[in-house]
């Protein structure tokens, strides 16, 4: 195996996942249900959120806040999966 290969696949994996992270960040999805009107972008962070016609901000930041504390959670679980870039490398 060569090292200098499995760098270069990472960096091509990575600059993938950043061009994907990109392109969801221009799609939205919008919802509505029981008078809850919902607008996320595809990477999860809420755009807007109104109730019976009125915005809620405070609620927006709160859900946003929430999403952001579960994928630190969940990139902390994959990264321990396998060593990390570590275990990719083979040390």
């Amino acid at each position: 195996m060569n090292p200098f290969q499995q760098l270069k696949d990472i960096k091509n994996m990575r600059d993938q996942a950043m061009k994907i992270q990109r392109e969801l960040q221009g799609e939205e999805v919008e919802v509505s249900k029981n008078g809850v009107d919902i607008v996320i972008a595809g990477d999860q962070k809420i755009k807007s959120i109104s109730t019976n016609g009125k915005s809620d901000d405070d609620i927006k930041e709160a859900v946003n806040e929430a999403i952001k504390k579960s994928q630190e959670v969940a990139a902390k679980k994959l990264s321990q999966m396998g060593g990390g870039l570590q275990g990719l490398l083979g040390q």
